[in-house]
């Protein structure tokens, strides 16, 4: 039933792409469309919202806060990192950038989703990875890795791929948003057999390869052992993303539903799908919500990789803040226990 929901609003929301700001826009294809993302970014490094063609009212979030043009990373963002992929949806009217961006000294892992109407940019909506935000297990703990998975080096070694699929080997448009919607039931279910995936299909979390059993309950679910550090890329890490499995661990998984499914963007050239959702944790559960935008590659009518950026909201903010709106409340604070302090050894 949810499915068949999710299903109805992804329609209409395709329909009224077609029939809105595709068609509104006119002639802005994919060229056009991926000069609007560029004319965007560059304006951000400049620091200058007036250098891109943005629109009286246009709504900008990041991680789900809303902010004005010219301030928050407007302010924070001195230029775009070595992990650059830009991805095109001109039945939508969107087009979205995956990859890293430095912030002075700093490298924060990124999706980028903008939509044009009218060659005007009407929506901005940033999903930031940054090394010292939180994690499953909470904040950073001092003198150690980033509790998020940040991993900009891991991901720099292997991006997602870069590509132009020929026409004969593509799925369609139609085939490309159920192929994404099984994982997610899969994840609903507790059943990796539900997802059309490879073999040790691979996901990439906020630059890090996600291990096999990825989903087994994290913390203290686990013993309350710490998770494992984040491997740093070319020591011990795989040897590509698809040395991990994207479903391993469903069966214990810590999730209750996968919340607020968006589908924005279908790149069916690149054969890439950009989806948007929260992880809503078993009543109980320790483990706090998590919001993420999730690049999947889709090869042969399956999921090859998946890549990540995602944060972990406090309990009292309302995500993730776009329409429709499912699932889009605070939790009382009392409704996810706060963590036992880590044993001392």
């Amino acid at each position: 039933m949810a499915r068949h929901a999710s299903a109805v609003i992804l329609g209409l929301a395709v329909l009224a792409g077609e029939a809105g700001p595709a068609s509104a826009q006119g002639a802005c294809d994919r060229a056009c469309l991926r000069m609007m993302l560029d004319q965007y970014l560059a304006a951000v490094i400049k620091h200058d919202p007036a250098a891109a063609p943005i629109a009286v009212g246009v709504r900008q979030t990041e991680n789900a806060i809303n902010v004005r043009p010219g301030n928050g990373v407007w302010k924070t963002v001195t230029a775009l990192g070595k992990v650059q992929r830009r991805y095109v949806d001109p039945v939508s009217g969107q087009v979205a950038y995956y990859g890293t961006v430095e912030e002075g000294s700093s490298t924060a892992i990124v999706t980028v989703r903008l939509r044009v109407e009218n060659r005007q940019i009407t929506e901005v909506e940033w999903y930031l990875a940054r090394e010292n935000d939180p994690g499953l297990n909470g904040p950073r703990r001092q003198g150690g890795p980033p509790a998020n998975l940040h991993n900009p080096g891991y991901l720099a070694e292997n991006p997602p791929p870069d590509r132009v699929v020929p026409r004969n080997q593509r799925s369609d448009r139609a085939t490309l948003v159920r192929i994404v919607e099984s994982y997610f039931d899969a994840i609903t279910s507790h059943d990796g057999s539900v997802a059309l995936t490879h073999p040790g299909c691979g996901r990439v979390e906020n630059g890090s390869p996600a291990p096999a059993g990825r989903f087994l309950p994290a913390g203290p679910a686990r013993g309350g052992q710490p998770p494992a550090a984040a491997p740093p890329a070319g020591r011990g890490a795989p040897a590509g993303p698809a040395g991990n499995d994207c479903v391993g661990g469903l069966q214990n998984f810590s999730g209750q539903m996968v919340a607020a499914q968006r589908i924005p963007l279908v790149d069916e050239d690149a054969q890439v799908v950009l989806a948007f959702a929260v992880f809503i944790r078993r009543p109980g559960s320790p483990t706090p919500r998590n919001v993420f935008s999730e690049w999947f590659v889709i090869d042969e009518a399956k999921i090859k990789t998946i890549y990540t950026a995602m944060f972990y909201p406090p309990a009292d903010l309302a995500v993730p803040n776009w329409p429709p709106y499912v699932g889009n409340w605070p939790l009382p604070a009392t409704t996810v226990p706060v963590p036992a302090p880590p044993r001392q050894p």
